[in-house]
């Protein structure tokens, strides 16, 4: 992919290219009317993605319409063959057999799907004003006096660009740098390090995804092989749904210390696992959870770490999307939703045609305003679903079993009303009405 101008509006460098900087330089190629020279550096030699399932929101929908690939969406994702598509809720730690608990009361994932055919989609959708540069570990960031930004990779090349993005992930070097480069009047410096490093949850994931014939061949009739599951338990949970149009079978098994939240992780992160070890931990689980473990294939084990709730997520212009912004624990399935909501924000605003270099602060401060409340919202409310998931109802307050299980379904269903809080296209449409408050209101002389 080559340059569409020679003389563009200005420079965007995005690092990271996952779903959020993917979708990001999509949406700055979809509705720019200047060229803007997009340079998408990534870490790695191609364009990977770790995980296999996601979740498709009605909310992530709407930002696939309006970047114009939800027909390509819609083709390869996973549609459940009954009409309502929605979660089955199971109390499954009882090994004699566990029961259909509930089931969610709206269609909040109209779509599953594999991640890589999110990731190749998007790929296809890049714009020719968009440069690829791989194995480009960025390491570091600094401001010249001109304004514009030279970037250290860990090769130790350098680039220059006017505006950066940091979608780097969890662990992101963007956000490293924008905190410990904060003037001290912002920002106090023994907090830099709480803002900076992730922080692990206490939680373990098992993640694996199989053929649906193999869970197919133990039970032809197991409620996965059609359904979006979650088994609940106490102190852990599993969650199974189909992707790749049926063909696989994606599973997210979750075990959870609470004392150990906040705690730093000894080993790796990520690490591949034995059978055995994704099974033990479910052993007091219904028969059907054993089943649908058994037919694990290649397991991982991820320590779930997230990023602490940011003050800020702008500086000068310096941005952080996604996770290098707001990682969260998946119990809403909307990490990726959240990135891509990010980008489709942050893109529109880049490409806006009141946007102008000199006034790229305050067009990402317009972002931070409409799109961290929200992400950080989703994220802290996801934590408490998963907590929510891992129940015990021996502790719960008095009433019997039945009783309990009705309070806690009552709140499990209302922590899914946040999907319905306005929308994407709703918070585009805020960001607008504050870019041109901020914009020409300074413009004309008048009070912003």
């Amino acid at each position: 992919m080559s340059l569409s101008s020679a003389n563009p509006k200005f420079r965007v460098a995005i690092c990271g290219a996952g779903v959020g900087g993917l979708a990001l330089a999509v949406a700055i190629g979809n509705f720019a009317n200047e060229d803007i020279h997009i340079d998408l550096y990534e870490a790695h030699d191609a364009i990977t993605t770790v995980g296999a399932g996601i979740v498709i929101t009605s909310r992530t929908s709407e930002v696939m319409k309006e970047l114009g690939m939800h027909e390509e969406i819609s083709r390869v994702s996973t549609k459940s063959p009954s009409s309502n598509h929605v979660p089955i809720f199971r109390r499954s730690d009882i090994p004699q057999g566990g029961f259909e608990w509930f089931q969610q009361n709206s269609t909040i994932a109209p779509y599953n799907m594999h991640r890589q055919h999110l990731m190749d989609t998007l790929k296809q959708y890049l714009p020719m004003s968009c440069s690829l540069h791989f194995n480009k570990q960025l390491t570091r960031y600094e401001k010249q006096l001109s304004g514009s930004l030279i970037l250290h990779f860990a090769d130790d090349s350098t680039s220059t660009t006017d505006v950066l993005i940091g979608a780097d992930g969890v662990r992101s070097s963007v956000r490293k740098t924008l905190f410990e480069t904060l003037d001290r009047d912002i920002m106090d410096p023994s907090k830099i390090r709480h803002y900076i490093d992730p922080s692990w949850t206490g939680t373990l994931i098992y993640r694996t995804v199989f053929p649906a014939k193999k869970l197919s061949d133990f039970d032809p009739n197991h409620v996965s092989l059609n359904n979006f599951l979650v088994f609940c338990g106490m102190k852990k949970h599993v969650v199974s749904y189909p992707v790749s149009q049926g063909t696989l079978i994606n599973v997210v098994a979750s075990v959870t210390d609470a004392e150990k939240a906040g705690t730093p992780f000894e080993g790796r992160w990520v690490s591949s696992v034995s059978h055995e070890e994704v099974q033990e931990p479910y052993q007091d689980f219904e028969p059907a959870v054993k089943t649908l473990l058994k037919c694990s294939e290649n397991p991982s084990k991820w320590a779930l770490h997230v990023v602490n709730e940011l003050p800020l997520c702008v500086y000068d212009r310096v941005a952080l999307i996604g996770d290098a912004c707001h990682a969260m624990t998946p119990h809403f399935g909307a990490g990726a939703g959240q990135a891509m909501e990010d980008a489709f924000v942050l893109g529109r605003l880049l490409a806006h045609p009141l946007t102008t270099l000199d006034n790229v602060p305050a067009v990402l401060k317009v972002y931070q305003d409409v799109r961290l409340p929200f992400s950080q919202f989703v994220a802290r409310e996801s934590a408490r679903t998963g907590h929510m998931y891992d129940f015990d109802m021996s502790s719960t307050a008095q009433g019997n079993m039945q009783e309990q299980l009705e309070i806690r379904k009552e709140e499990l269903l209302a922590q899914w009303k946040w999907e319905g809080k306005d929308s994407p296209i709703g918070e585009w449409l805020e960001a607008e009405r504050k870019l041109q408050e901020s914009i020409l209101g300074v413009s004309d002389g008048l009070s912003t």
